[in-house]
């Protein structure tokens, strides 16, 4: 698959060509490298998440320093300096999160309040908000609608994909905006790929229970073991035909499987950038809940709407 994001300078914020080519739209997804200091993570890295291990203190950094990279600030933060976001003289736009569950929950916001929303996808189609989910191993999905300027934000791990969050989030942008599938540009940003996902067989068969095209979603791969292949005759069962069978792994593709879903509601195959960078592989640029054994920080994919000319006069 071809490579349509590529690095940015600074902190290394990952960007979608098709989506660059909106110039009403802000958007980035982070990475680990350049932020605050973190030991617990590896040194100097840009955690996004106020996790138990985190400082607060170089979270609300780090956060500073990524709104400001992709380009989500107003002007210069005249308030005093205890006011203001930590390590930045920029006045950033509200970011809005979410607690999330891994859920098909997709909440529509229209100003910066409701702090404590729960679910797993935001919508919007007011500028000035930078709408935020965040990742370390499962997918982070951008939509934006070309024609009407605006976007939608996914986070989907193996659940939210089984309840089609993508897909879903494609409906409640027709419902709230009007939003035709042929004008949403699409980018599936940094996750883990399938290549390292191993599940096990329970989420296959909830998988083949709902999608008619489940089986081209998952690979097994046979374990070997180099004794047994060496020495057979120990490894003899009393069931025929007379050896036990090593277990077999299962690998998701989890990009595959919201591709799927975009290109089921009507998205064109040309208007979906993936990102190529498994963060399973890749725990140099990216963390990985899997690879590090849950002792990691997080990243976040972010899109915004800038104010028109016209509203900011």
């Amino acid at each position: 698959m071809p490579n349509r994001f590529f690095p940015e300078t600074s902190l290394v914020v990952l960007r979608a060509r098709h989506l660059l080519k909106l110039p009403w739209l802000v958007h980035g997804f982070s990475t680990r490298r350049r932020g605050a200091t973190s030991p617990v993570y590896g040194g100097a890295c840009l955690n996004l998440a106020f996790t138990n291990d985190a400082s607060k203190y170089a979270v609300e950094r780090n956060r500073a320093m990524f709104l400001s990279e992709v380009g989500a600030v107003d002007g210069l933060d005249t308030r005093p300096a205890r006011a203001r976001n930590r390590g930045n003289n920029f006045r950033v736009w509200p970011l809005i999160t979410l607690r999330q569950v891994h859920s098909d929950i997709i909440r529509f916001v229209d100003s910066p309040g409701g702090a404590h929303l729960v679910g797993d996808g935001l919508i919007t189609s007011t500028p000035g908000l930078l709408l935020a989910i965040q990742t370390a191993d499962c997918l982070p999905v951008i939509l934006a609608d070309s024609k009407h300027r605006t976007v939608g934000v996914f986070h989907a791990g193996w659940r939210g994909t089984l309840r089609r969050i993508v897909e879903k989030g494609v409906g409640e942008m027709r419902r709230f905006f009007g939003t035709h599938p042929r004008y949403i540009k699409a980018a599936i940003g940094p996750g883990i790929h399938a290549c390292c996902y191993q599940v096990g067989d329970e989420v296959r068969e909830k998988f083949e229970s709902q999608f008619s095209y489940a089986a081209k979603l998952f690979r097994e791969v046979k374990e070997s073991d180099p004794v047994r292949e060496k020495y057979p005759l120990l490894f003899l069962a009393a069931r025929p035909p007379g050896h036990s069978d090593l277990p077999k792994k299962i690998f998701l593709d989890l990009v595959e499987a919201n591709r799927q879903q975009l290109l089921a509601v009507g998205v064109k195959p040309g208007n979906i950038d993936v990102s190529p960078l498994c963060t399973s592989c890749r725990t140099d640029l990216l963390f990985s809940y899997r690879a590090e054994k849950g002792k990691t920080g997080r990243m976040m994919a972010v899109a915004g709407i800038k104010q028109s000319k016209k509203r900011q006069s």
